[in-house]
């Protein structure tokens, strides 16, 4: 594990050329299967060389170029645990690092984060959506100092709010590009945590504010089964579903929580389980009473809408409580 430090040193070389070089060192030094795991140490310096090869990235083209190859080595990494390890140092150099990034640097940042979530959505349907992994990058974006944790200020706001505002997005993408043939579906229950954790604790509603503009309201929107109606003719009310939207590989391509046993669950099953999952997480202890509040509200209004288009036919599970 010598090698770890000095290739970290060279990703942070003022030499481009030194810099490409040690990036291409990099993956094949992460892909060799016979290594053993660095060390949470090492994984730390190697990725404040890679920040920072990253910051001294200054061409529109080379800079996609790179984010592409840093987000596709999560992939040649040799191992699901190992490729997570990997993210879990990606996430940890950029919440630390975040806070000083300039404005003329901040827009390529945000591309390299919407890389990485891209691939970190790969990396788990090529698993299989397996639970334990789910279950374990969902902990790297919630734990302190992760950057979905709902109460932690280090946590920079501008990070959680682009990742709500790409999380859909970039998952739909996934799923129209799968790194396997026949994936199963994607687990939305489980992918979503992350969002009705910190939707019902965080103490900012300005965050709050933005988990529902980004993440709640458009994925109850797009699971809406009114959606997949053409009754409406109105020319105003088309405009309107145009603006909506839509995710049809994820809606087309999605179940609750289990993907082998459930398969592909149905928009309207998976808006009403979902909006079932977020109930129960307004109601637990831990909740936020303001959040509580809130998400009670959202579910009302999905479950008012659901009422007039299909009768009134579920539960009423907050009369009940």
């Amino acid at each position: 594990m010598a090698e770890a430090p000095p290739l970290a040193k060279y990703l942070a070389s003022t030499d481009k050329k030194t810099r490409d070089k040690a990036v291409k060192n990099l993956s094949q030094f992460l892909s060799d299967s016979s290594r053993d795991a660095i060390p949470k140490p090492e994984m730390a310096k190697l990725w404040k060389g890679i920040f920072y090869c990253f910051w001294m990235s200054d061409k529109p083209l080379v800079q996609q170029a790179l984010a592409n190859e840093l987000a596709e080595i999560v992939l040649t990494i040799a191992t699901t645990s190992a490729s997570l390890a990997f993210l879990s140092g990606f996430w940890e150099a950029v919440v630390r690092e975040w806070s000083g990034l300039d404005r003329l640097r901040m827009d390529k940042y945000y591309m390299l984060v919407r890389r990485f979530v891209n691939a970190s959505f790969r990396l788990l349907m090529r698993a299989g959506w397996d639970t334990d992994a789910c279950e374990e990058y969902n902990g790297i974006l919630t734990r302190t100092g992760g950057p979905l944790c709902p109460d932690d200020n280090r946590v920079p706001g501008s990070l959680s709010y682009h990742i709500a505002d790409i999380y859909l997005e970039e998952l739909d993408k996934a799923l129209s590009n799968p790194p396997i043939p026949d994936p199963l579906p994607a687990p939305l229950s489980t992918l979503l945590s992350p969002f009705f954790f910190i939707a019902a604790r965080t103490p900012s509603a300005i965050t709050y504010k933005r988990i529902q503009s980004s993440i709640l309201d458009p994925m109850f929107i797009a699971l809406n089964p009114s959606r997949a109606k053409e009754e409406d003719s109105s020319p105003q009310k088309k405009r309107l579903r145009l603006d909506e939207p839509t995710f049809e590989n994820l809606v087309g391509n999605a179940c609750m929580s289990d993907p082998g046993k459930e398969g592909v669950v149905g928009r309207g099953t998976l808006r009403g389980s979902l909006l079932r999952r977020m109930f129960e997480i307004a109601s637990e202890q831990d909740t936020r009473d303001s959040n509580r509040r809130k998400l009670y509200a959202v579910w009302r209004s999905c479950r008012e809408e659901d009422e007039e288009g299909e009768g009134g036919s579920d539960e009423r599970l907050l009369d009940a409580s």
